[in-house]
């Protein structure tokens, strides 16, 4: 059965567009919000078609994995018409493309809703009728130069991946890659073919939401690039339950055959087959692919080509690879009808027919004796980082321009841009030139300096030697001592950036704040080192600085933050005053120590806040210490954190200890709670201190063994409550410890700390009801005949648990954020600074009491920040796949 759609005369629909409804009611697509069936999205595809209008046009659209933005692709290729494939998450590619190509239809997400701009009720175009798809190439974001495929090209390669990876009905892959990246494109296109279903997420293999959805989906299957088993190491993939996966595909660029051997065996162990595959998106994706029982022995290799391809060798006498190899090495040349129909660099091209038989791959290549094609080098002046073709010639033409006369090349690596002259050059200046052209992170771009260019005995550039001299001080991407971003910081007196702020300023603010000087437009809040103490700070000066706080901002890079400061652009009408959102967090964290400092004075008789902030630290613990960083790192992080909060902690009481009395010394060193003497109330002022640093030293060794990490990573919300399960055995002393004050010792409140943690790792409605159930349960008792005190501490966990923000104003916001960036110092503070006013003024007690703990906040940080200190930059800090997938907007990758 298939549907109508009233093609357009003369057009050609995609065979597997067409053809949705004769899978029936197999699953189609797997959204975050439900299944959607073969019939129903045949429904939506003919619905889709039908407004898209009977005359053929070039559609123009922002690819995005969700379903809207699959139907609209699929409509258009069932139909016949033209798509130009756009990401969706780069609205300056966007726009670029429209001024390029001027095309007849734009689909796009605005204002959350996805929306067909018709500009024409016709075509402005003379499209070929075999044309079907245009997708991007060039290493640099925004080219008009396209790859030109067909009808026949996306339902060959499509027929052919299937083949060899026999996809069946039953299985599902996850979008592992964006849509408008052909290896992304082809995992859709193959699993359409053959009625599979495809679970739609943008979520990184790094993140325990995407691997909950993937168990949860019965997920069979997932696309990788060579980054993206970095991240699977670091996620802990080895050790994972995932008992419906079939098989993991690998492309993008070459991974290193160790760790094609690593994955094969592992595979092999788990049930599951690793396919590595080579090809272009001038060949519509793939060319190549290694047979699984052949990985482990031959992990070199691409492998034969696909079905219904062939490859011959080209000798190449002139590169250094072939001379003297003869006839089985040479340049890979690759026929096959999935090879492009051609480029296209202007509307007018759109309107040409096939200009191209072959695809001369430009790689190296040799032919073994098992006949596995092996490449071993490249032709031309390209290269491969991150999976991105980079055109070397182009990246030294726009240096050029820019005054900077360099000769660039590489590997799969690092781009290495030697710059000659008798003057040395700005090389931070530099290296942000570059990887701005080539769409690459400032750490993938090394630059070297050479008064005069080693050169052949030709005249030409001797790029191996100059890769040789460039990495002398060192094997890594950047050589020794070199910052990935000088001059990055700023004093910590500067401004925050202005509204409409560049890339740069907003390096230069994170680079202030947490005091770092390697910091690129790939950085993120918490691959950074920040935490809850400079999360409020932050936050309030991105919102400054944009005029709105995007959501999840502390994982996302620093990049992706800018477009919304496109609200604030000149010209543009502001926004007026409007509701804003108050992170729940922050708002318990300003609301409890106002009623901690009130209720000790008393202006007021409201406890509880102390402990509401026991679970606050705890959330705040699982969502800035635990990232998806090594172990190591983690560990570094979670030291650092405990250093932030103890130096000025330990300064403080001693500083009292010394010049007042009723504080022992053990106070001063935070040992009270287990070598005090606890004949005071007034010495367990400083409990929630101790408290706080003894967890996190504790978590900090625990989390160091290799067993418990890999138990974290795989059971992100497992393993908190099962600690908060612990934590109930001391939570009611059931070993019987002789306890003073029990609802002020850490053995008994832990529970509330691992409560926040798995509150943070909670990701269904169902962990949450059980978080809850525990608070309502377990919170009772604690401060006999003191229910008020108690409610309190279930009302705050419990808004902790479901609400991630509450509703506010910009002016509340601030407030609140001083508040909680100083709360661990207003708590210091206010024990000597209240009993001087709150017999003449309880109020005012209050007040002073909050503006001293804010100016020793101001005053610490400062300090903290000026402190010698040396970052290196951690393997965490390296670009995420969501990272790589918006550097592959105009890309062509194997």
């Amino acid at each position: 059965m298939t549907f109508s759609f009233g093609q357009p005369n003369g057009a050609k629909p995609v065979p597997f567009a067409r053809d949705l409804a004769t899978h029936r009611d197999h699953t189609a697509l797997i959204t975050p919000t439900g299944e959607i069936s073969y019939r129903e999205l045949a429904e939506r595809v003919t619905a889709t078609a039908r407004r898209l209008g009977p005359q053929r046009r070039l559609v123009l659209l922002a690819g995005a994995n969700t379903a809207d933005a699959l139907v609209a692709y699929l409509a258009a290729l069932a139909a016949g018409h033209v798509v130009l494939l756009a990401p969706g998450d780069s609205a300056a590619t966007v726009d670029a493309f429209v001024a390029a190509y001027d095309p007849d239809v734009v689909v796009r997400q605005a204002g959350g809703a996805w929306s067909i701009d018709e500009r024409r009720t016709g075509s402005a175009h003379t499209l070929h009728p075999d044309l079907a798809l245009l997708l991007s190439t060039s290493g640099s974001t925004g080219s008009p130069k396209l790859v030109r495929l067909s009808h026949e090209n996306l339902q060959a390669n499509a027929e052919s991946i299937a083949t060899y990876l026999d996809i069946r009905d039953s299985d599902r892959a996850a979008t592992t890659l964006p849509m408008h990246y052909c290896y992304g494109l082809s995992v859709i296109h193959s699993h359409l073919l053959r009625g599979a279903a495809l679970i739609l997420t943008d979520l990184s293999v790094a993140d325990p939401r995407f691997w909950e959805r993937f168990r949860a989906a019965r997920g069979s299957a997932f696309a990788g690039v060579p980054y993206t088993f970095d991240l699977l190491d670091r996620a802990g993939f080895a050790t994972m339950d995932l008992p419906h996966l079939r098989y993991v595909t690998q492309a993008g660029g070459r991974l290193a055959p160790d760790r094609v051997a690593h994955y094969a065996a592992l595979g092999r162990r788990a049930g599951w087959d690793l396919f590595v595959m080579y090809g272009q998106t001038e060949a519509t994706a793939r060319m190549a692919y290694l047979p699984p029982v052949l990985a482990t022995t031959h992990p070199h290799a691409i492998g034969v080509p696909v079905p219904g391809g062939s490859f011959r060798i080209e000798p190449a006498p002139g590169h250094p690879a072939g001379e003297g190899s003869g006839d089985r090495t040479g340049e890979l040349v690759y026929t096959g009808p999935n090879v492009m129909l051609g480029y296209a660099e202007t509307p007018e091209d759109l309107s040409l027919g096939r200009t191209v038989d072959e695809l001369r791959t430009g790689d190296i290549a040799r032919c073994t004796d098992d006949g596995l094609y092996e490449v071993i080098g490249r032709s031309s002046r390209f290269v491969k980082i991150f999976g991105l073709r980079i055109d070397l010639q182009r990246a030294e033409a726009a240096l050029e321009r820019r005054g900077v006369t360099a000769t660039c090349t590489g590997d799969d690596r690092e781009l290495v841009v030697a710059v000659t002259g008798a003057a040395t050059p700005d090389a931070a200046r530099v290296r942000r030139l570059t990887a701005d052209e080539c769409g690459l992170p400032l750490r993938a771009v090394r630059v070297h300096h050479f008064a005069e260019l080693p050169r052949l005995a030709t005249g030409k550039p001797d790029y191996r030697t100059i890769v040789r001299e460039a990495r002398a001080p060192g094997d890594g991407p950047l050589p020794a001592g070199t910052p990935a971003l000088a001059p990055a910081s700023a004093p910590a007196s500067a401004p925050a950036p202005a509204p409409g702020s560049g890339v740069p300023d907003l390096c230069r603010l994170y680079a202030e704040i947490l005091d770092r000087t390697d910091v690129t437009e790939d950085s993120t809040f918490v691959g950074l080192g920040g935490d809850s103490l400079s999360y409020v700070e932050m936050s309030l000066r991105i919102e400054q600085a944009l005029g709105h706080l995007p959501a999840d901002w502390h994982l996302l890079p620093i990049r992706e933050l800018l477009p919304v400061s496109e609200l604030r652009r000149p010209g543009r009408r502001r926004p007026g005053r409007r509701l804003r959102a108050l992170e729940t967090g922050v708002a318990l964290r300003a609301v409890a120590i106002v009623l901690i400092v009130g209720s000790h004075i008393p202006v007021f008789m409201v406890q509880g806040g102390a402990h509401v902030l026991l679970g606050v630290a705890g959330f705040n613990f699982a969502r800035f210490h635990l990232t998806s960083a090594t172990r190591r790192e983690r560990v570094r992080h979670i030291g650092n954190g405990v250093a932030r909060i103890a130096v000025p902690s330990i300064a403080w009481i001693a500083l009292v200890v010394l010049l007042g009395s009723g504080y022992d010394p053990e106070n001063a060193v935070l040992l009270n709670s287990v070598i005090g003497s606890h004949e005071g109330r007034q010495e367990w002022h400083y409990w929630f201190v101790e408290t706080i640093v003894y967890f996190l030293v504790a978590l900090a060794l625990f989390l160091s063994a290799p067993a418990v990490d890999r138990a974290e990573r795989r059971f992100p919300f497992g393993l908190p409550a099962a600690l908060a399960a612990l934590g109930l055995l001391t939570r009611y002393n059931l070993p019987g410890f002789d306890l003073r004050v029990p609802h002020l010792s850490p053995v008994v409140v832990f529970w509330l700390f691992a409560l926040g943690w798995a509150a943070a790792k909670a990701s269904t409605a169902r962990h949450r009801l059980l978080v809850t159930a525990v608070i309502a349960a377990s919170v009772p008792g604690l401060f006999p005949d003191q229910h008020q005190r108690e409610a309190i501490v279930i009302a705050g966990l419990a808004l902790l648990v479901w609400f991630p923000t509450l509703p506010s104003t910009r002016a509340l916001n601030r407030v609140a954020g001083v508040l909680a960036s100083s709360s661990l110092y207003i708590y210091l503070t206010h024990w000597q600074v209240y009993p001087h006013l709150k017999d003449h003024s309880p109020l005012l007690a209050l007040v002073v009491s909050l503006v001293v703990g804010i100016g020793y906040a101001t005053a610490a940080t400062r300090l903290m920040r000026t402190r010698p200190r040396a970052h290196r930059p951690g393997r965490h800090d390296r670009p995420t796949v969501r990272r790589v997938r918006d550097k592959l907007r105009a890309i062509s990758v194997g």
